[in-house]
């Protein structure tokens, strides 16, 4: 007889109020370092502005609060590959015939909290100015060792292999065929999807091409292709260290940012800082709340380890497999407040690029910065492959 097919189970965690008294505790015994005078962000993360947020996570910010509104959101977990993995699946309010199902997927620093803003605006959009017929069933799964996904064991996954598990759920909520997105590692595993299950993926959007892949000779590259290369290559000089330590030696940091709250806050927010559209002023795209709200996932569930390990899975993906050009239509979104944004020429050359556009507002962040306009992309680019995906389940 075959196996069962794996069942979802509703998810809905609680927080034992022990372990909210241990990070309050921790946060208010935080030993803090000096700064030289005047030295801002331009050496990493504000120690003035760091003490703010660390006294607002001990004695402001309610934490049950936001847990409540997240559970909100229709969440699950489902044992897929050997691990527990948490997903929210958030159906087309008003369906329009053909439905089509969406999985979108995050990147680091953060877990399903990236989509959190945008999910309603795509499974409802007659409710927010939009035309009802662009509706969604969104899929939004934690990578696993994000979030309240489950850590691998042994060596952690890469995006090919993650590629295939989301394959695997949306088998498993009955997507024979289903639209792919996302941006950062999620922009790598949706492209994988789209390599691998082509049959399966019937388009796939990104908000970002990756880091460039070097193969061939330079020569024949555009101008404006070497550029970004050359770009690329001052940025992670500049600002690139952070990934350095992930993908070399991710375990002696994570002794310390698992151990000290505000150690994990000033490696996350210097991050939301730098990569978002804010112009240098964090609280332009994330309110304290939101900013703690990622954080503290992070924090209660233990994940910054396991988080970073990723890191290292994919630097050792082959690079045959990385310069893989991707067949199916692909859409881009290069918001204009992100990190390394590539030239058309190169989307072109990678991927079977229909649509391009260059959104003048976000940043790393679009989902939750920019979600309006993040979902209307969505809604523009997958509009004609709707019919593509069948009817729904």
């Amino acid at each position: 007889m075959a196996d069962a097919a794996p069942r979802p189970e509703p998810f809905s965690p609680r927080t034992d109020p022990a372990a909210l008294e241990d990070l309050r505790t921790r946060l208010r015994a935080t030993r803090w370092p000096d700064a030289p005078e005047d030295a801002g962000w331009s050496l990493g993360t504000d120690l003035d502005y760091l003490r703010e947020l660390v006294a607002y996570w001990a004695d402001g910010f309610d934490w049950p609060a936001q847990e409540a509104a997240l559970a909100e959101l229709p969440r699950f977990r489902v044992p897929i590959g050997g691990l527990g993995i948490h997903f929210v699946h958030a159906r087309a309010v008003e369906p329009a015939a053909p439905v089509l199902p969406l999985v979108l997927s995050h990147g680091w620093p953060d877990s399903f909290w990236r989509y959190t803003k945008v999910i309603p605006l795509l499974t409802d959009p007659g409710a927010h100015g939009a035309d009802p017929a662009d509706a969604f069933d969104v899929v939004v799964p934690d990578l696993p060792g994000y979030g309240y996904s489950e850590r691998p064991t042994g060596p952690p996954l890469d995006s090919v292999a993650v590629a295939g598990l989301w394959a695997e759920l949306m088998g498993v909520l009955g997507y024979p065929r289903f639209g792919a997105a996302g941006g950062d590692i999620g922009s790598h595993v949706s492209r994988y999807l789209a390599l691998d299950h082509p049959h399966r993926v019937v388009a796939v959007h990104r908000t970002d091409g990756g880091l460039p892949v070097p193969t061939g000779d330079p020569a024949d590259l555009e101008p404006e292709e070497r550029a970004w290369f050359e770009t690329a290559v001052a940025w992670g000089e500049a600002e690139g260290a952070y990934a350095a330590v992930h993908r070399s030696k991710p375990q002696t940091a994570a002794f310390g940012l698992t151990d000290s709250p505000a150690g994990l806050a000033a490696w996350i927010v210097e991050k939301l800082r730098a990569w978002s559209d804010c112009g240098g002023d964090i609280e332009q795209s994330f309110t304290k709340d939101e900013i703690l709200t990622n954080v503290t996932l992070y924090w209660l569930t233990g994940t910054i380890g396991s988080s970073m390990r990723m890191y290292s899975a994919n630097a050792a993906i082959p690079l045959d497999q990385r310069a893989r050009r991707v067949e199916v239509p692909s859409g881009f979104s290069i918001f204009q407040g992100d990190v390394v944004r590539p030239p058309r020429a190169w989307l072109e050359r990678t991927t079977n690029a229909v649509r391009v556009t260059e959104p003048e507002r976000g940043g790393h962040f679009a989902p939750f910065e920019e979600p309006e306009l993040y979902a209307e992309e969505l809604r523009a680019f997958f509009r004609p492959y709707r019919a593509a995906a069948g009817r729904r389940p």
